[in-house]
């Protein structure tokens, strides 16, 4: 028997184990909860990405921007620049030749967390559906903990050397005790956080205008929670 959807089963239903069918479906298939979460989670994703990897995708979008590293002058600190570093242009320079290199990065990010959406055990997803504007994806990075950071590094570090036209060694080079290591470390830390924020707003942005997304099955539950 078809389980057909209304609010009060939507609102009560158990984790992964509840169904529910879309309206004016009569012979239609039954979805879990926990798919709700992919379609979401997939659509979030995939627009997060459309926008990261394009050329530019990180220096482009303020909220992806990559910032310099504290020890370039980044941070709000005080540390002493060499003569280098205080030329706007060279640090103008330097933060763009950043978010290409993050953008290597994010090419490896894509697929791994395509792949985790299609696996990852989803418990309470109906806490989930009625969580805050970007909970599904908070609880994907839960789930995920430091796998992105570790698969985007090797992409990073290389997108380092090759974007490279002496900026950024000479940077590495006005700064005692920083090495290539640690800024592609630092700047796969800022990587990782502004594709989690990326997907995050995508989310935010489904759940309040769900008919965006032409998906009977996101319409219906986002939908009848706005």
């Amino acid at each position: 028997m078809t389980i057909m959807f209304d609010r009060r089963q939507m609102l009560l239903a158990g984790a992964a184990g509840a169904t529910l069918a879309l309206p004016g479906c009569q012979m239609g298939p039954t979805y879990s909860l926990a798919e709700v979460i992919r379609r979401l989670l997939t659509l979030a994703s995939q627009n997060a990405f459309a926008l990261l990897l394009q050329p530019g995708g990180f220096y482009d979008h303020s909220l992806a921007r990559i910032a310099l590293p504290d020890r370039f002058g980044g941070g709000r600190g005080t540390t002493i620049l060499s003569a280098i570093l205080q030329s706007q242009s060279f640090r103008d320079r330097l933060q763009r030749q950043l978010n290409r290199a993050a953008e290597k990065g994010a090419e490896r990010a894509a697929p791994l967390i395509a792949d985790t959406i299609r696996m990852v055990s989803i418990e309470a997803a109906d806490q989930i559906v009625r969580g805050g504007p970007r909970a599904a994806t908070q609880f994907l990075r839960g789930k995920m903990g430091i796998a992105l950071f570790d698969a985007m590094l090797p992409g990073i570090s290389e997108g380092l050397r090759l974007f490279d036209d002496q900026v950024i060694n000479r940077a590495v080079q006005s700064v005692t005790g920083f090495d290539m290591a640690a800024l592609g470390q630092d700047i796969t830390r800022k990587a990782d956080d502004a594709i989690w924020a990326a997907i995050g707003l995508e989310e935010e942005g489904i759940r309040a205008n769900p008919q965006k997304t032409n998906d009977p099955m996101l319409i219906a539950v986002f939908g009848l929670l706005r």
